[in-house]
Order: structure tokens, then sequence, then C-alpha cells
């Protein structure tokens, strides 16, 4: 708490400091969620409060800094045991005395989650820092978005800053390029992105080459040295396209990325999608996914894919999966929808079930429950657990 304490205090200076230069603004919100889960003859409940402070300050008409700091509090079952949620073929890979090496804890913590300078000119912009990084068109899944993985029970909750360093170019009106340099421990295993991004007719399109390292862990040996599972770094190279817009009413995006990699297989990612909203107001989405690097057989899914998958080291363990949502407002304040994801290599189903209701502009509340209806040892199997949220929002 006392480091709680001294940072929102050092935010507040810099507010001051910075107003006596410009205009600042302070905002941000406050929430609360519970999370239970049902598993076996069991139900856990995890609670937590999170508190965001948004900082930004337009210091000249071509210079900006923004921040935020998040303040995380967790009560409940704060301790969770990942070998309880996976099949007993991938339990059985653990080897013995190394089950406390998978108990995965939730504590407090205060974390500057973005934090950058943005210089703004005629020819180009340039921004430094921790910084949002958001790639492709896809509304789950990104195939060209090596810096972040969508939860596919809240797709659109905010992702997480980076650091980089970011130029974009303004090309024409309707077309802008935009380098990227993600600092790592040396040059050679940095980030770096060249994304071209144009608009034709009534579509954006977009072409972009990363090369990245992906770090990787083997979840079946442990580095006592480091004190974590053992990594394994591997370059990867990637080449994709994405575009997005409007047919005859209907909301088309589709998205592709193929990835040569240093020490596995090439794989390719492809996702395609559709959305519409009638007349009475009933909104739906569809959306296909492929990736390669998944397996088609659920009883080749080892413990390294499970982890690897719940780490969001991966986006997916399986080949092909299929999303769709749709969402209907019963009234000014209260929606009611159902989002399901079926996983067409194993076969397996995953209903949620949710509501949005907003008590006014700036407070919102979600709640959804999430069934899985998979065999034991497929990506969205019965053994899981089924689980709930329950989370309130106010802005200030």
């Amino acid at each position: 708490m006392k480091k709680a304490a001294a940072c929102f205090v050092c935010l507040i200076l810099c507010r001051s400091g910075l107003q006596a230069q410009s205009k600042a603004e302070l905002f941000g919100y406050f929430e609360s969620q519970i999370i239970g889960t049902q598993l076996k003859d069991d139900f856990f409940q995890l609670f937590s409060n999170k508190l965001r402070l948004d900082l930004k300050s337009s210091l000249s008409d071509n210079i900006t800094f923004a921040a935020n700091v998040n303040f995380m509090t967790y009560h409940g079952k704060t301790t969770w045991n990942i070998l309880d949620f996976l099949p007993e073929k991938a339990s059985a890979e653990v080897s013995p005395g190394m089950e406390e090496l998978y108990i995965l804890p939730f504590n407090d913590r205060i974390f500057l989650d973005n934090a950058y300078l943005k210089l703004s000119f005629k020819r180009f912009d340039l921004t430094a820092g921790k910084q949002q990084i958001s790639m492709g068109t896809g509304y789950i899944w990104n195939p060209t978005d090596v810096f972040n993985i969508k939860d596919f029970l809240d797709p659109t909750y905010e992702q997480p800053g980076h650091n980089a360093l970011r130029l974009d170019i303004p090309v024409s009106h309707s077309t802008t390029l935009t380098a990227l340099y993600a600092p790592d421990d040396s040059l050679k295993n940095s980030a770096k992105m060249l994304l071209f991004k144009s608009r034709i007719s009534h579509f954006d399109i977009s072409l972009v080459g990363i090369e990245k390292v992906w770090r990787f862990h083997d979840y079946t040996q442990f580095d006592v040295s480091a004190q974590n599972f053992v990594e394994l770094p591997g370059k990867r190279q990637l080449l994709g396209a994405g575009t997005a817009g409007e047919l005859l009413g209907l909301g088309i995006w589709a998205e592709f990325a193929y990835n040569w990699m240093e020490t596995s297989d090439n794989f390719y990612e492809l996702v395609v999608g559709s959305d519409y909203t009638f007349d009475f107001q009933t909104y739906v989405l569809v959306e296909y996914y492929r990736n390669t690097l998944g397996k088609s057989d659920y009883t080749e899914y080892s413990l390294n894919d499970w982890m690897r998958m719940m780490a969001m080291e991966q986006k997916t363990i399986a080949g092909d999966q299929v999303y769709a949502f749709i969402k209907h407002p019963v009234s000014d304040f209260v929606s009611l929808g159902c989002s399901a994801v079926f996983c067409i290599s194993d076969n397996s189903l995953a209903l949620v079930p949710l509501l949005n209701w907003s008590f006014s502009d700036n407070v919102e509340v979600l709640a959804y429950l999430n069934f899985n209806l998979g065999k034991e040892g497929k990506i969205f199997a019965q053994n899981m657990g089924n689980a709930g949220l329950i989370r309130a929002r106010i802005y200030f």
C-alpha cells in the first residue's frame, strides 16, 4: 500500500508540474469484478479491484505526453493449480516433485501500463515509450499481431502496452507507412516492423512485415538459475496482409500471415469474418480462423501445448475454429447476447451468454457465463470447468 500511495502522489505531482506549462487531463476508471469457476464438485471465486489512472498532456501543438498506472488487488482464491484444468494425459507429463511449479498466484500489483511521448510534425509522427501496438482486422484472432493475444471470452478488453519506437509517415491522404522498433536484449533480437496501410474504394488494406523473437518455454523442464521454465527462443519472420470494409451492408474482413520459423516448422494463419446489424438492431458476427501451427488430432495435445496457450505464448493449440456472436438491445440501457466458439479440429464447443448494462454514460456492468461442452482432452472440455464473470466499471 505504501508503494501505491507513493505512485499515486508521483502521478499527481507530475500532473501539477505539467499543468504549470500546459493543459493536463487526469482521468481513468475503477473496476471491480468477481470470477467464479465450478471445478468438479467445488466452486471457487476470485475477486479483484482495479484502479486505472490516465494522464495526458499537450505540452505544445506538436508534443503530447500520455501515461497510465494500474493498481490491482486480488481477494478470495488467489492461488490456482493449472493442472486441475488439464486432461490427465497432459498432467501425466509432469515429473514427480514439480507439481508446485504449476500453481498460478494472483498477487496485488502496481504497474505502468503505458508511458510515451509523441512528436507530431507535418511529414511524420514519432512515438517513443511504452505504447499500444494493435495489429490486424480480425475480431477474435489477429494473424498479423505478434504482440498481443486476445481472450475469446473478453476480446475487446484493453491490451497491454509495449516498449517501442514508432514512426508514422503519411504518404498521401489515404496511405500511411509505419516503421516500428521494439528493443530487446540485443539489436539482433529486437523486433522490427514495416506496415503499409491504404484505402481502395470501400476497403482498407494493409501489408506488413515483422521480425521478432518468439519466446516459447518448455513446461516440462525447469531452469533453476532463471527460476523459470526453460526458454526456447526462436526468430520469427512474418509477412502478412489484411483488409476490412463494407459490401452490400455487410461488414467484411480478412487477414493472413505466413511465418518463417528459425527453430520450428513454418506455418500460416488465416482469418475471414463478417458482421451485420439488422433493422431491428440485432447484431451478428461470424469469424473463421485457421492456424497450421495447431493440431488436428486432440489426442496429440501435449502439456507444452496446453501451457503455452494458457500462458498466451500462442493463440491456439487447434487448427480450425469458428466464432459466432449475436447481441440485441432489450432497452436503452440493457443488451443481451451470446457468443460461441466451435473447434472444428476436435469437435468441441464453448458457449458464452452475456449481459451488458449501462446505468449511465460512465457506469457499466458486464456479466457472462462460460460453458465448455467438449470431451476430456479437447480444447473446450467439460473437465476444464464452467465459469462466470461479473464486472462493474465507473469512469471518471
